[in-house]
């Protein structure tokens, strides 16, 4: 069966569009999706069997998946990782939403969800109003990651039309929220005394230390 390919408007998502998708990811569906950065491909972080599908899709064993989910916002943040000291928090809310992902010690919570031993998450809120819709309608945040690798970003990861006509026999949904950016989010490790950027991608962390 081929995905449905939904057309969402970041400015003002259509609600009952939104609640379709919803519906895909708590029946266990992976969705693709626009981000502020390049497009994503995720699932509900809280349902096992697309978590594992999604790494199948990635081939990619769940035990080796870098971990990373999007949230609505910071409070929705808290209930994933442990407690952030005050110059973490005033960055993260400095950048988020933004084209960041932060590497944070991931809480007890996280493990008990996906029965992988993680001692670190990495955390995303985008500045793209479609996905951070979709995880407050959806009450969970969704598992994360390209759909290409960082180094394979070609012009189909841009184009939703394209991209529908490579993934629509493997995922549920695809949304078209119009042309994505072909330059990944810049991962911060927040783990260590000093903060260290793993990946520079479109995000600057230097304009806000």
């Amino acid at each position: 069966m081929e995905a449905i390919f939904v057309k969402l408007y970041e400015e003002n998502p259509e609600q009952r569009k939104l609640e379709e998708v919803v519906r895909v990811l708590q029946e266990g569906g992976i969705v693709i999706y626009p981000t502020d950065t390049i497009y994503g491909i995720g699932c509900d972080i809280s349902n096992r069997k697309a978590v594992d599908r999604l790494c199948w899709i990635k081939g990619i064993k769940p035990q080796k998946m870098n971990l990373s989910f999007i949230c609505y916002d910071l409070s929705h943040i808290s209930e994933y990782v442990k407690n952030l000291d005050t110059a973490t928090f005033k960055l993260l809310k400095k950048t988020l939403p933004g084209p960041f992902t932060f590497i944070l010690e991931s809480n007890t919570h996280v493990p008990k969800i996906l029965n992988v031993k993680k001692k670190t998450v990495g955390i995303r809120i985008p500045d793209n109003n479609i996905p951070r819709q979709i995880v407050k309608l959806l009450g969970n945040p969704i598992v994360t990651t390209s759909i290409k690798a960082v180094d394979d970003i070609i012009e189909y990861t841009t184009d939703p039309e394209l991209i529908y006509d490579e993934f629509k026999n493997l995922v549920d949904v695809v949304i078209d929220g119009g042309y994505g950016g072909n330059v990944p989010s810049t991962v911060v490790d927040c783990t260590k005394r000093e903060i260290e950027v793993l990946r520079q991608g479109l995000g600057d962390i230097d304009v806000y230390r």
